[in-house]
């Protein structure tokens, strides 16, 4: 006998298709059905599922549905999990409290336990988890935004396109929800997702997408959406379109008649109640309406189609059915318990986000406070801020400065320039405390510029490049360097809730500032503004490419009851290609660990026309760098005889002045004896970085910091 073999199919026992059966009756689709027969196959293993709903409206007659479905679950003997989605809730609409969210947890968790005990199902292996025990944790943030580094724009919009309103600018935390809702799989550590079938495109973003973080593939089941009673969906927020589990009888029979129910639109809800709720709960029975029998649903839609059965009748027998199965429910929620819950979860309560109170009158500045405020200049955002700060500055109580610094690359001479502007005002007289915070998860979130397992490293390298500046231009009283992670409120419980209050509050356009499509590039604005709110510096420096990361952060801050910070904006120095200096251009950067050859040859080949100052990159950084590091010295450019013999200039201006015309006409500044000083003054700057980086110690620093891993952080 020859060819291949044909592949073997798996037997599987009559009580697992049994069991299986039970499971997949009525649902309208089922992924991975494999790997859930494969379980229940499994000696001594308990396939487990979960079901999770928001806890914003009162629990209505439409969830009869999934816990009649669930109630089939646990007939099969798989373990349920019910997840009440309370930070869901929280931030659903901004208005709810915790104190209110907690007694609805408590509401629904009653009103779910009694109606699955009326329908006589076993609770015992049900269980009910709260999304905040969990989600607000550092090691659920951290695979939050790791997820969101693969997923783009586009299919975190498409994934949740049927569960979020859809809008042309949508909140940025209706696209973060499809991720929330995957990740919950792995958290809960459960075996699959039982859902409606509008939540299809979340669970394909699950499968696709969990299995490329290491965390595993599940099953999924959906049932179909069963209509309101209105035709639409049936919502907790809609009160027409639903029945609320704990209605009187008299409002249950009037809603039930006055439900559409007609022939031309058979999917209505009153059919799909009879298919997916009363046939389930009394199969294999019959029931009987108009003295007709009915075993299956089928036979009794074609009756009512084909006229054999009056709407009146069909309409009366599921009043009756429902009016005497809440009436069990009613009686086990007839409680304190209940009865409490339901009150403190239902009041009335006032928006929990609203707009900060209106900000205090700007006093009066002393001629010393304003001599302060003009050393800073005119490119102040939100000073307003920052006048009512001045009067309390001292030289016990110093203005705080703070420059944030992403890793996105190699560390170059652009962070030189926030380390000059804070030497320059405390030469002023400004008494000032400068901090420089290294946050590298931002890196991350911008298209992965550094890898996740390596975030942790880059932080330390970027830490180790400012302080050897730092001792450079002894700033070491003026200028600390902090790293972000090292905060002891980083990631806490609070900044995680107020990440998700703000991605709440502005839209995906608004928060569209990084380049490409990942979202994980959405969230940087807000941990820029969270960081900052947690560290309260007086002034915040920013590079005049990034005066959109203020605005955004005072309008967040102020939203939520902060106080804005004002922003002081300071020219990006040029890399050599006469663009912003950028830490992934490497041939255009100035690394202050690049040789001293390798700074010379870059520098050399940047734009520098004879007298003409446009683009002119080794003038910028004579203004920008040169001038501040030498700190009122002049700078002596050696020149031959032939040339005009050398020139002193004291400042920019006298520099500027002998490029574009000269002392001597006859002899302009020539752009290579230009070049040649600006390389002297910056190479001068980093012989010292080099030398503190020397050592086997330090260059393994550097390594680990550009080492390319995927692993989770140390």
């Amino acid at each position: 006998m020859s060819g291949k073999e044909a592949p073997k199919v798996e037997e599987i026992s009559e009580k697992t298709k049994e069991t299986r059966d039970l499971i997949l009756r009525n649902l309208q689709e089922s992924l991975g059905v494999d790997k859930l027969t494969k379980q229940l196959e499994t000696d001594g293993k308990v396939a487990h599922v979960y079901w999770g709903t928001a806890t914003t409206g009162k629990p209505h007659v439409g969830y009869l549905v999934p816990m009649r479905k669930i109630a089939d679950f646990l007939q099969a003997g798989l373990k349920v999990t019910i997840l009440f989605a309370d930070l869901h809730a929280y931030l659903d609409n901004m208005k709810s409290s915790w104190e209110l969210l907690k007694s609805r947890v408590v509401y629904y968790e009653c009103v779910i336990k009694a109606l699955l005990q009326s329908l006589d199902v076993p609770i015992e292996q049900l269980y009910f988890k709260k999304g905040t025990e969990y989600q607000l944790s550092r090691e659920y943030t951290d695979d939050v935004l790791r997820l969101s580094a693969q997923v783009s724009q586009r299919d975190a919009l498409k994934a949740g396109a049927e569960v979020v309103k859809q809008v042309s600018s949508p909140l940025l935390s209706g696209l973060l929800y499809p991720l929330l809702q995957a990740l919950d799989e792995q958290y809960l550590k459960v075996d699959g997702q039982f859902g409606g079938v509008d939540q299809r495109k979340i669970f394909i973003l699950a499968e696709e997408q969990l299995p490329k973080l290491k965390l595993g593939k599940r099953w999924h089941l959906m049932n179909p959406m069963v209509p309101g009673l209105t035709g639409t969906k049936m919502s907790s927020s809609e009160e027409d379109s639903k029945i609320d589990v704990l209605d009187e009888p008299d409002r249950v029979r009037t809603k039930i008649m006055g439900a559409a129910c007609s022939r031309d639109q058979p999917d209505n809800g009153v059919l799909s109640f009879y298919n997916f709720v009363l046939f389930p709960i009394v199969s294999p029975n019959a029931i009987e309406i108009s003295n007709q029998q009915f075993f299956n649903f089928e036979s009794l839609k074609t009756a009512y189609l084909d006229g054999k059965l009056d709407e009146t009748s069909l309409k009366t027998f599921l009043a009756d059915f429902l009016v005497n199965l809440l009436e069990k429910v009613r009686t086990r929620c007839d409680n304190d318990v209940v009865k409490d819950a339901k009150e403190k979860g239902y009041c009335t309560v006032e928006d929990v986000f609203s707009e900060a109170p209106k900000s205090s009158p700007i006093p009066e500045l002393s001629t010393e406070q304003k001599a302060w405020k003009d050393a800073l200049g005119a490119e102040l955002l939100i000073p307003d801020e920052l006048e009512r700060i001045l009067p309390t500055v001292s030289s016990s109580n110093p203005l705080k400065i703070m420059f944030v610094a992403h890793g996105k690359g190699k560390f170059h001479l652009g962070f030189v320039a926030p380390l000059l502007k804070i030497k320059s005002l405390h030469d002023s007289g400004v008494p000032v405390k400068g901090t420089i915070l290294v946050s590298d998860i931002e890196a991350f979130l911008d298209n992965e510029k550094v890898s996740w397992g390596t975030i942790e490293a880059r932080g330390i390298y970027y830490r180790e490049m400012f302080l050897s500046l730092i001792r450079r231009l002894k700033l070491e009283d003026i200028i600390e360097v902090k790293i972000a992670a090292e905060h002891e409120k980083y990631f806490d419980k609070d900044y995680v809730l107020d990440f998700y209050k703000m991605a709440s509050a502005v839209t995906r356009d608004e928060t569209t500032i990084c380049e490409g499509s990942a979202l994980s590039g959405n969230l940087v604005p807000l941990i820029y503004s969270l960081n900052a709110h947690i560290h309260r510096p007086d002034l915040l420096i920013v590079g005049n490419d990034s005066t959109v990361f203020a605005d955004l952060s005072s309008r967040l801050l102020r939203y939520f009851g902060y106080p804005a910070i004002s922003h002081l904006v300071i020219p990006t120095v040029p890399g050599c290609n006469g663009q912003k200096m950028s830490c992934s251009v490497l041939d255009f950067l100035l690394d202050p660990l690049d040789t001293p050859k390798q700074t010379k040859t870059k520098i050399a080949r940047s734009f520098c026309e004879p007298g003409n100052l446009d683009g002119n990159v080794a003038m910028q950084l004579a203004e920008l760098i040169v001038f501040p590091l030498l700190n009122g010295c002049s700078l002596n450019i050696p020149r031959s005889a032939d040339n005009g013999g050398d020139v002193s200039v004291s400042n920019y201006s006298e520099l500027e002045h002998e490029f574009v015309t000269g002392t001597n006409p006859e002899f302009p500044l020539h752009p290579g004896d230009l070049k040649n000083a600006v390389v002297g003054v910056i190479n001068g700057l980093f012989d010292g970085v080099r030398a503190d980086f020397a050592d086997k110690t330090r260059e393994k620093l550097v390594k680990d910091a550009f080492t390319a891993s995927k692993g989770k952080k140390k």
